[in-house]
C-alpha cells in the first residue's frame, strides 16, 4: 500500500474521535471571548476617554516590543492562508454533502484564531504607536506570498507543525503579555494572556491528533516527525516583509527584536522540541522498522545538539528600523 494510501486510512479511523476533540479543546462560539468584550465601546460615552486611557498607556511600552507586537498582529492576521492550506491537507476532505470531521474541526479552529488577529489590530490602531497602513501593506504582503512550511499536503508533517507552532505562540503571546503587565498596561496583558491561553488548547489538541497517529502508525509518524524536524519547523509568517522589501527581511529583523525582549528564543524551540518528544514517548515505542529506529535516535539526540549550538549564539544588537513603528523616542 502506498504512504499517501495508509495516511488516508489512519486519518478515517482517527475521524470518529475528532468530534470528542473538539468538545474537549474548543470553546463554543456563544460562550468563548470577543475582541469587543476587551476593547471600547465606541456607543459608550466613555469612549474617547478609554482610547486615551489607552494611547497613553502605551507610551511606557519600547520599539522592539511595538515590533514584536506588529509582527505577531500580521501573523495572526494572515489566518486565510493557514485554513486554506489546512484544508488542502490529505484526508481533511471538505468537498463532501456531509462535512468531515476533519474539516469542521480545521473550521471551528479557524473560527476561534481569527479573533486574536481581530483584536489585536484594534488594540495597534487605538494606541497610536505604529503606522497602520505599513501594517496593512505587510499583511497584505504576507497573505499574497503565502507560505511554505515543508509539510506538503501530508497530514502527520502538518499535525507536528501545528503541534508545535501553537506552544510557540502560547510562548510568544504570554511572554508579550507579562511584559505589557510590567509597564502597566493591564489591558494588553489581559488580552494577550487569554489568547495564549486560545494557542495552549489547540496546542492540546494537535498533540493529541499526533499521538493518536503515533498508536496507528509507529513507523509512518516517526519517519514524518523526523523530517519535519530536520528541515526546522519555520515560523508560518517567514515570508513577512515590509513594502519596498524583498520576500522574509522583515521575519529576520523582527525575531532579533523578539529574541532581545525574551518574547521567543532559540531555547523555547528547544523546549518545545523536548516536550513533543517526552509526550509521544519516543524512546518507549516498540517494533519500529530499521529506518524509523534511526529515526527515533535522530529526534531524542537533536535537542542537545541543538542546545550546544544555542549556546555558542551571540545575538546581534543592532537596532533594525522598522516602517511599522516610528521611534517616537522610543530607541
Amino acid at each position: 500500500m502506498s504512504i499517501k494510501n495508509i495516511r488516508l486510512e489512519v486519518m478515517q479511523a482517527i475521524e470518529p474521535k475528532v468530534t470528542g476533540f473538539m468538545d474537549s479543546f474548543l470553546i463554543p462560539i456563544d460562550d468563548i471571548w470577543q475582541p469587543s468584550d476587551f476593547l471600547p465601546d465606541s456607543q459608550s460615552d466613555n469612549f474617547l476617554d478609554d482610547v486615551e486611557q489607552i494611547r497613553e498607556e502605551s507610551k511606557e511600552l519600547g520599539y522592539d516590543f511595538w515590533v514584536t507586537m506588529v509582527a505577531d498582529t500580521i501573523t495572526e492576521e494572515a489566518l486565510p492562508t493557514y485554513e486554506s492550506w489546512l484544508m488542502d491537507v490529505e484526508g481533511i476532505n471538505q468537498h463532501t454533502e456531509e462535512p468531515s470531521g476533519w474539516s469542521k474541526w480545521v473550521r471551528a479552529w479557524t473560527a476561534e484564531e481569527n479573533r486574536h488577529g481581530d483584536v489585536l489590530n484594534k488594540f495597534l490602531y487605538l494606541s497610536g504607536r505604529v503606522n497602520m497602513r505599513e501594517v496593512e501593506i505587510s499583511t497584505q504582503y504576507l497573505l499574497n506570498d503565502g507560505f511554505d512550511i515543508g509539510t506538503d499536503r501530508d497530514p502527520y508533517k502538518n499535525f507536528v507543525y501545528t503541534s508545535f507552532q501553537e506552544l510557540a505562540t502560547n510562548i510568544s503571546h504570554k511572554r508579550v503579555g507579562q511584559l505589557a503587565r510590567k509597564k502597566g498596561n493591564a489591558l494588553l496583558s489581559k488580552m494577550c494572556s487569554i489568547i495564549a491561553g486560545d494557542e495552549m488548547r489547540h496546542h492540546l489538541a494537535y498533540r493529541e491528533f499526533v499521538k493518536s497517529i503515533f498508536e496507528k502508525d509507529p513507523n509512518g509518524m516517526m519517519l514524518a516527525y523526523a523530517d519535519m524536524m530536520k528541515r526546522k519547523i519555520v515560523m508560518p509568517a517567514h515570508f513577512l516583509r515590509e513594502s519596498g522589501e524583498e520576500k522574509g527581511l522583515a521575519f529576520e529583523n523582527f525575531s532579533i527584536c523578539a529574541q532581545r525582549l525574551g518574547v521567543y528564543t532559540s531555547q523555547d524551540y528547544i523546549d518545545i522540541f523536548m516536550k513533543l518528544n517526552n509526550y509521544w514517548n519516543l524512546e518507549t515505542l516498540r517494533s519500529l522498522s530499521d529506518e524509523a529506529q534511526k529515526a527515533r535516535d535522530y529526534l531524542v539526540g537533536m535537542p542537545a545538539r541543538l542546545q550546544r549550538i544555542a549556546e555558542r549564539m551571540k545575538l546581534s544588537e543592532d537596532q533594525f528600523r522598522f516602517k511599522w513603528v516610528e521611534a517616537n523616542g522610543m530607541l
